[in-house]
């Protein structure tokens, strides 16, 4: 761990990767501002190598549509991209990603989105007997996978992902977010450790409604890889952050388990720690780990996660990776420091460093925010 010390003669531990949240419970919409301003203070967190955000509720005229955000290599791979959307799907609008040049930003690959809905007669009949949602996965996974020089980076409903390689605030105004409007956005600065920046591997990464920003190392990657492989996720793009995203998808979307389950599954206690928990709480917390085991993040980590019930922040079982949060009548606000809340929260209500494993879980319109193990109030 890199530290450095300043004027005042005190060090400061530099734990990787920035991270920040802002959650309305009321819906009510904010532009990218502050969102901006707060991760620009966790700047030195980064290294200029990825940059990103998600904003959810800036589709309000496409809602029931799924937002493709596509990123092409070439023109070639953009019209074999778009022959399978046009043979897989119906077509609403499909357009540029407006963008802004600036001295910062001048090397980019062609950014577009396409507000579409599956046909019901798709040419491959397997293909037909899945829902909207497993087919919208299986087409992600299968561009992504064999379309060389396209990636899809968003692909959730009245949502979508921002991002490229670049410091964050950069990236903010490459996609004018000032001009966008959310009731819910996250934000990333990358410093790159096991894998290259590049324009697909900044955060967040997404499927669907999930958007995952994550600062740290998944150690458990290879069991967690594997795991997913049986269920059929392809993980192209060979990161800890995909296999973060495609976990939650699983134990969330298709298990149906209650977030607050499915986050116990990821940061699960230590054994030590359940043994002397009372019979009922001990039972489930087993079965869980006997269950899922193979889904359990090991090594230091701190995620926020959106989907289109609200926001999630949580870091790792023993606290590797810092996150603090606060709120402010119907804003919460979640971050690697405190300083990037306070610059556009100088005054909230409730400010809080949540323990190891104990997730920060926000919903839209009852706001309700669990400081601790959501049901199982762990």
């Amino acid at each position: 761990m890199l530290k450095i010390k300043n004027k005042f003669n005190a060090e400061r531990d530099i734990s990787g990767c920035g991270l920040c949240g802002i959650i309305n419970t009321k819906k009510i919409k904010t532009n990218g501002s502050d969102i901006k301003k707060s991760i620009s203070v966790e700047h030195d967190r980064g290294n200029g190598l990825g940059g990103g955000f998600a904003v959810y509720g800036n589709y309000p005229d496409y809602a029931e549509l799924y937002a493709f955000h596509i990123m092409y290599d070439n023109l070639s791979a953009k019209s074999d991209v778009e022959e399978y959307i046009k043979n897989n799907f119906i077509i609403e609008k499909e357009e540029p990603i407006p963008t802004f040049k600036t001295s910062k930003i001048y090397d980019h690959p062609y950014l577009h989105r396409y507000f579409i809905k599956p046909k019901s007669d798709r040419p491959d009949k397997l293909f037909r007997e899945l829902g909207d949602d497993d087919f919208v996965v299986n087409s992600v996974m299968l561009i992504n996978q064999n379309y060389d020089g396209a990636y899809v980076f968003s692909s959730g409903k009245n949502m979508g992902a921002f991002k490229g390689v670049g410091y964050p605030e950069d990236i903010a105004d490459f996609y004018k977010l000032e001009e966008i409007e959310g009731y819910m956005w996250t934000a990333h600065n990358r410093f790159p450790t096991n894998t290259p920046g590049w324009w697909g591997g900044a955060h967040p990464f997404t499927l669907l409604d999930w958007s995952i920003v994550h600062n740290g190392e998944i150690s458990s990657y290879g069991i967690n890889k594997r795991y997913l492989e049986m269920y059929k996720y392809n993980l192209a793009l060979k990161t800890d952050t995909e296999a973060i995203t495609y976990i939650l998808d699983l134990l969330i979307r298709r298990h149906k388990l209650p977030i607050s389950l499915a986050l116990t599954v990821l940061a699960s206690p230590f054994y030590q720690k359940i043994d002397k928990m009372d019979s009922e709480k001990k039972e489930l917390l087993t079965a869980l780990r006997q269950i899922y085991g193979s889904a359990l993040l090991n090594g230091p980590f701190a995620i926020v996660f959106g989907h289109s019930n609200g926001m999630v922040a949580m870091n790792d079982r023993i606290k590797l990776r810092p996150l603090v949060a606060a709120t402010m009548g119907c804003f919460t606000y979640v971050a690697s420091e405190e300083a990037a809340i306070r610059a556009v929260c100088p005054s909230p209500d409730m400010i809080w460093s949540p323990k190891a494993g104990e997730p920060v879980i926000v919903e839209f319109e009852e706001k309700n925010i669990h400081q601790k193990g959501g049901l199982l109030g762990l």
